[in-house]
């Protein structure tokens, strides 16, 4: 019997090494193809710019497609099953951002080690190491579910490294950034989003059936009773002591933003969305109110064509030349390398959506924010198809936290909302949101593996 029963298990091994894995092939196909527009990207660059080709686009592209098919590797051997599309995309946006710091570089005659585009290879790689790490470490992301109150703890003990005398990184206007040593300098609050996502989903498991009581019904809508509140009030309380006591708007916004779209998918109550916009206008006008440096950005909002406005100390010039850069590229561009990013301050990082508008125009932009829609709504999806609540809501929360950050970027250098400090996903210049966003890219991945390895759920 026993004899029988270890030729089976033989068996069904073999026949598991023999499947196709269709979900790798067709990842293997599609990074194929993203990073053919990577080094395409980076060849008209050089071309555009300098009309040669530079043996230094081989370093660009081969150093990021030899990393990505690492990653590709390491899944196939221990996430067969992991969504197809995620890595791929986060690939290509990856590889546009450098190819647009490269251009930028150009334009600025930076070469070497003092390049951002240098630097932002070498990031890529740290980021591409820790996804690996995060892929083969974590077999089972419901282990996190234990470490709920240690997250939420890491998370708070993130967003303060900066206040602790001696790691604080000089020369910055928000107290946001720690230095290493002095040479690297790195911003917590981009690991801080993932543990308090972490956070957030296991407690919104452990409280769920409290915070989804009935309540009283006015207008149509369940409302919560007052005792509910508590959570939100704390963690509303917490974005605004980010963006008194640390100058960052975008953060604050964020962490506050995440914890209700999650708090909206544990208890599907339409009342907790608009208790969250309230809890925004509360903050926003009282920020307004009493922060000088929130007026100045609603200033510079409202009234960015303003001569006087455009020319004073932290004023709408780098608001206005975004703009007009947008404007300069029109509907298609004005192709690789042959605008003028590099005029509007801080084009590689703040405003490298500007800048690729210049460039690529607004069929360009169009089609880049078609790559987040498909990322955001591949992480919803298999969240959405999750069996276990924490799953679930991490995978929604973490997909949001990217949304709503390129919804903030988006619409602060276009002048739908006013401008904040958040930097945009894969894109931007910035070494500690690219490792943050390609650990969130880790994580989806092996919440996806599980996923689909449950014999009832299927994701197509």
């Amino acid at each position: 019997m026993t004899a029988v029963s270890a030729d089976t298990s033989v068996l069904k091994a073999l026949k598991k090494i023999r499947m196709p894995q269709k979900q790798r092939n067709r990842e293997f196909w599609l990074l194929l193809f993203a990073l053919l527009i990577s080094g395409a990207a980076l060849t008209l660059v050089q071309l555009g710019a300098q009309q040669a080709i530079n043996p230094t686009i081989l370093l660009f592209a081969g150093g990021l497609g030899v990393l990505v098919f690492a990653l590709h590797v390491v899944l196939r051997i221990v996430a067969s099953d992991a969504d197809p599309f995620v890595l791929p995309i986060a690939t290509v946006l990856t590889g546009l951002g450098i190819a647009m710091i490269h251009r930028i570089d150009i334009a600025t005659k930076l070469t070497g080690w003092d390049a951002f585009s240098s630097k932002q290879l070498a990031w890529t790689a740290l980021s591409l190491a820790g996804a690996i790490a995060i892929v083969i470490a974590l077999r089972n992301y419901r282990v996190l579910y234990r470490f709920t109150y240690v997250s939420g703890l890491a998370g708070i003990v993130l967003l303060i490294l900066p206040f602790i005398p001696g790691l604080r990184a000089r020369g910055v206007n928000a107290d946001v950034w720690v230095s290493l040593g002095g040479v690297v300098s790195f911003q917590p609050g981009e690991l801080a989003k993932i543990c308090l996502a972490i956070f957030f989903a296991g407690y919104l498991v452990r409280t769920r059936e409290s915070l989804s009581s009935v309540g009283r019904r006015v207008l149509g809508i369940t409302w919560p009773r007052m005792r509910e509140l508590g959570p939100v009030l704390v963690v509303w309380l917490l974005s605004l002591l980010i963006i008194v006591t640390q100058r960052d708007l975008g953060t604050g916004v964020l962490i506050f933003g995440m914890f209700i779209a999650m708090l909206y998918v544990a208890t599907g109550k339409t009342s907790w969305v608009l208790i969250g916009l309230a809890g925004v206008a509360v903050g926003v006008f009282l920020a307004t109110r009493v922060l000088a440096y929130v007026q100045g950005r609603f200033r510079n909002w409202l009234d960015a064509f303003n001569p006087d406005v455009i020319s004073r100390d932290g004023g709408s010039y780098q608001l206005v030349e975004g703009i007009f850069g947008l404007a300069h590229g029109g509907l298609i561009g004005t192709g690789w390398g042959q605008g003028r990013p590099q005029i509007t301050p801080l084009a590689h990082s703040d405003y490298i959506i500007p800048s690729l508008g210049e460039e690529l125009g607004i069929v360009g932009l169009f089609a880049i924010l078609c790559l987040y829609m498909v990322f955001v709504s591949r992480g919803l999806r298999i969240g959405m198809a999750g069996q276990d609540d924490f799953g679930k809501l991490l995978a929604a929360g973490l997909s949001f936290t990217i949304a709503l950050q390129v919804f903030i970027m988006v619409g602060g250098v276009t002048r739908v909302i006013p401008l904040t400090g958040l930097t945009t996903p894969f894109l931007a210049a910035g070494g500690s949101s690219l490792v943050a966003n390609w650990l969130i890219v880790a994580l989806l991945l092996r919440i996806s593996d599980a996923v689909r390895r449950q014999p009832r759920v299927v994701i197509g």
